[in-house]
C-alpha cells in the first residue's frame, strides 16, 4: 500500500452536532482516497461523538482512523494526532469546520511548489450560517497570512513538526497552534499563503453567560508574547494592546476620569463609542454586555501578562 501524500488531523470534544458536516465536506474532497489519511482524536468526549465516529469508520467511505484519549486539551490531542500519521504533509482543521472540495488538492499544489513551507489557507464563516453573525456570535475568519496561524486551516511539512518536536503540550486552552508556527518560523521555516485553500467555520450564537466566559479564554496565551517577540510587533496594537478595543476602552476610562477637570476630555470616549456601535450590529441592547466583556477581557489579559511576566493590556 502506497504512503498517503497528506494527512488530515482533527481534534474533537463533544461536537457530535458538527462532525457530520465536517465528514460530509471531507467525503467531497477531490483527492483520491489513497492519497490521504484522516486521523480524528476524540479528546474525552462525553456526548454522542464516539458513536458518530464509530458509524463513520464502519461506513468505510473515508480513510479514517480514530484515537480515543482522556480529556487532556487541544495541545495534547493535536500533538498525539500528527504523530499517529505517516504522510509527509500534515493538514489541521477543526471539528466545527467544513473544508471546500478542493481544499486538500490546493494544499498539495502549494506544497509541491514550495515543499519546505508551512501552508496557511483562508477561513470564512459557513455560508448558510452567515445570518447568525451578530454581537454575540463566535466564528473564525482568517483572511491574511498569520499572525496566529490557527489550526482550523494550516498544513505543516512533517519535517518541520519533527524538527521542533510538535506542539507544546503545556498550553491549556488556546495558543498552542500559534506557538508551533512561531517556533517553526524562528527556526527558519517560511509560510506560504494559500487563499484558495478554503475552510468554512461554524457560526455559534452565545448566550449572555457564555459570551462573558469567552472573555477569559486566552489568559494563558499571554505567554506567547514573551516567548515570541516577533509576534508582538505584528499582532498587538502599538505592540502593547491585545486588541484595539482594549486601547479604546482604556482611553475612554481616562477621558471619563479627566472630564472632572474639563468636559472636553470626554472626546476621548468617542472612538470607543463608535466601535461599540459597529460591534452591536443593530442590536443596541447588547452594548452593556459588550462593554462588560471588554472589561473582563482586559482583566484576564492583565492577569495573564503578570503571570508570564510580559507587558500586554
Amino acid at each position: 500500500m502506497s504512503r498517503p501524500r497528506i494527512a488530515v488531523v482533527v481534534c474533537t470534544h463533544n461536537r457530535e452536532d458538527r462532525l457530520r458536516g465536517l465528514f460530509a465536506a471531507l467525503r467531497a474532497q477531490d483527492v483520491p482516497e489513497e492519497d490521504w489519511e484522516l486521523l480524528v482524536v476524540d479528546d474525552g468526549s462525553t456526548d454522542g461523538t464516539p458513536e458518530v465516529l464509530a458509524e463513520v469508520a464502519a461506513a468505510g467511505d473515508l480513510p479514517l482512523r480514530v484515537h480515543r484519549m482522556e480529556n487532556a486539551g487541544p495541545s495534547v490531542a493535536r500533538d498525539e494526532g500528527w504523530r499517529r500519521t505517516s504522510a509527509p504533509l500534515v493538514a489541521f482543521t477543526d471539528d466545527d469546520c467544513e473544508p471546500a472540495p478542493d481544499w486538500l488538492s490546493t494544499l498539495l499544489e502549494h506544497h509541491d511548489a514550495q515543499p519546505e513551507a508551512v501552508v496557511q489557507g483562508r477561513t470564512e464563516p459557513i455560508p448558510r450560517e452567515v445570518g447568525l453573525l451578530g454581537p454575540n456570535s463566535r466564528t473564525q475568519r482568517v483572511q491574511r497570512c498569520g499572525p496566529y496561524f490557527q489550526t482550523c486551516n494550516i498544513a505543516y511539512p512533517r519535517t518541520w513538526l519533527e524538527r521542533v518536536d510538535g506542539f507544546d503540550r503545556s498550553f491549556g486552552w488556546g495558543g498552542e497552534d500559534c506557538d508551533l508556527a512561531w517556533r517553526c518560523i524562528e527556526a527558519g521555516a517560511k509560510v506560504r499563503w494559500a487563499p484558495e485553500a478554503l475552510v468554512h467555520h461554524a457560526v455559534v450564537q452565545l448566550g449572555g453567560r457564555a459570551y462573558l466566559r469567552q472573555s477569559q479564554r486566552f489568559t494563558d496565551s499571554m505567554r506567547l508574547y514573551r516567548r515570541h517577540p516577533g509576534l508582538r510587533g505584528v499582532a498587538l496594537t502599538w505592540s502593547v494592546f491585545y486588541k484595539a478595543s482594549h486601547q479604546l476602552l482604556l482611553q475612554s476610562l481616562i477621558g471619563v476620569l479627566l472630564a472632572r477637570r474639563h468636559p472636553a476630555w470626554l472626546l476621548l470616549t468617542y472612538p470607543y463609542l463608535k466601535q461599540l456601535e459597529r460591534r452591536w450590529a443593530g442590536s443596541p441592547q447588547w452594548a452593556p454586555m459588550i462593554v462588560a466583556h471588554d472589561v473582563l477581557e482586559v482583566g484576564a489579559t492583565v492577569r495573564g501578562a503578570i503571570r508570564h511576566r510580559t507587558v500586554v493590556l
